[in-house]
């Protein structure tokens, strides 16, 4: 039987780059997003390239309480031992904490803070009875990096980078490794329309490439930490 891996915001970007790699890595994936149809579509086109893997989806927004638990128990009901979390799923609304609308903040740290928080703490138990796991969290170069037009996304990423290192402490003793990713811009949907090439951006390939060589590392050691940015730095 196929390793599994969990990889929230499946369809595009980093999320589909990732399923690509570990599919093409020999796992099974079980992934989520808001759209049906995407999902559809990313299992049928990962079902052409990779016909000995298994892809499982469950259309669910990750912000939403009850549809984050009927996600978990669809993971769970598939009693199999996940090997690897990602957690993928987020948002960026641009805005300053001055004048952003009302309710940003709590939409931002609902869908990049507690689908975070609550997923792990569902799936982390069965983890800790084989001592045996990785956990990844896409945190963000906001994560460490206020930027102007940040506000609620960077206060959002500030706190899942912290919850990050403290996972981290927690599973030591477990036998299971957690690892925050720091990407800079990369060439995802969030950038739609911009007027800049795409040399400027990093190739989501990229990060899904340099998470699966994490991965791989004997159990002696962990990359407790990937910070990845443009070639040319970081975007103004």
């Amino acid at each position: 039987m196929n390793p599994l891996v969990v990889i929230t915001g499946g369809t595009k970007g980093i999320g589909r780059a990732l399923i690509e790699r570990f599919l093409a890595g020999s796992f099974d994936v079980i992934t989520c997003a808001r759209n049906e149809n995407d999902l559809l579509s990313l299992k049928s086109d990962m079902k052409t390239q990779f016909p000995d893997s298994e892809v499982y989806f469950k259309k669910a927004d990750l912000s939403l309480r009850n549809e984050l638990n009927s996600f978990i128990d669809f993971v769970k009901n598939k009693q199999r031992a996940v090997d690897v979390l990602i957690n993928n799923t987020g948002v960026f609304i641009p805005g300053q904490i001055h004048n952003e609308a009302e309710g940003t903040l709590e939409k931002t740290m609902e869908t990049n803070l507690y689908s975070a928080y609550h997923l792990t703490r569902g799936i982390v138990g069965k983890m800790m009875e084989v001592k045996k796991g990785h956990i990844f969290t896409i945190c963000s170069t906001a994560s460490i990096t206020a930027y102007p037009n940040g506000g609620s996304y960077c206060i959002s990423k500030f706190a899942l980078y912290g919850m990050t290192k403290v996972l981290r402490e927690e599973m030591k003793p477990h036998g299971i490794k957690v690892t925050a990713v720091l990407p800079g811009a990369t060439l995802t949907d969030s950038w739609q329309g911009t007027d800049l090439p795409a040399e400027r951006f990093i190739d989501p390939k990229d990060v899904a490439e340099t998470i699966w060589g994490a991965y791989l590392l004997s159990p002696r050691a962990v990359l407790e930490e990937i910070l990845i940015r443009p070639q040319l730095g970081d975007l103004d």
